[in-house]
């Protein structure tokens, strides 16, 4: 099946050499908008597989977009932006955002980044694995839903994959590096603070106090650890 690629862009030279690379490199079927509002309206129409959203937009900013994506899907989306400092990659990536690309970016970096956040979204669905539970904590990778007692849990797709990663090595202390490289589905050099604003995403979702958490533990100088014993 061919993959639908939403490309949200205000520069029309830059989103139609995307395009045809994607086109001619991997057979993507690439739609691009050029504002917020028309690529808002393509989203809810074409229902796009994955969607690649620039920070810099004529109407709205990049991260407001990606916030109202969030409202009401878990789409992948890889922002890419011309202001690459850290603060821009961890507003994003707290809005949602599973990838960050800075420009001017390698082509065959943004296939390569693509083709990875697809790889994780498909074999998610795919699985059908077994409801994981930890004390009132559930997580179900069927369905992909999480709950804590009764209530259901918001999670992006990158913090829901992020939180199944750990929580099928539960007691096994897991690096950055191993992590992303589970996630990405392949080495990328890669922005290393991600995990940690994900991670603290997903501490306010599931623990009980995201300050103290006792969920996801912190190892100093090597990962994250999800704890075995919950109640």
């Amino acid at each position: 099946m061919t993959d639908r690629i939403l490309m949200i862009e205000d520069d029309a030279s830059l989103a139609s050499m995307v395009g045809e690379y994607l086109r001619g490199a991997a057979g993507m079927q690439v739609d691009a908008a050029h504002d917020a509002a028309s690529g808002l309206a393509a989203l809810a129409r074409a229902k796009p597989d994955a969607v690649i959203l620039d920070v810099m937009l004529p109407d709205l900013d990049g991260f407001e977009v990606c916030r109202r994506i969030r409202t009401s899907s878990d789409v992948p989306v890889l922002m890419l932006t011309a202001r690459g400092d850290d603060t821009d990659r961890i507003v994003g990536l707290e809005l949602g955002a599973d990838d960050y690309l800075p420009k001017p970016f390698n082509p065959r970096e943004l296939l390569a980044r693509i083709r990875a956040i697809l790889r994780r979204s498909a074999g998610a669905r795919a699985s059908a694995q077994e409801v994981m539970r930890f004390g009132r904590l559930e997580i179900d990778p069927a369905s992909r839903k999480v709950t804590l007692g009764d209530t259901p849990r918001t999670l992006t797709g990158y913090q829901f994959d992020l939180l199944h990663a750990l929580a099928a090595n539960a007691g096994r202390v897991m690096s950055r590096e191993q992590l992303m490289d589970r996630l990405r589905g392949e080495t990328l050099e890669a922005f290393d603070r991600s995990i940690d604003v994900h991670v603290s995403r997903i501490r306010a979702a599931i623990e009980d106090d995201p300050r103290h958490p006792r969920r996801i533990i912190t190892v100093r100088g090597a990962g994250y650890v999800f704890a075995s014993e919950q109640d």
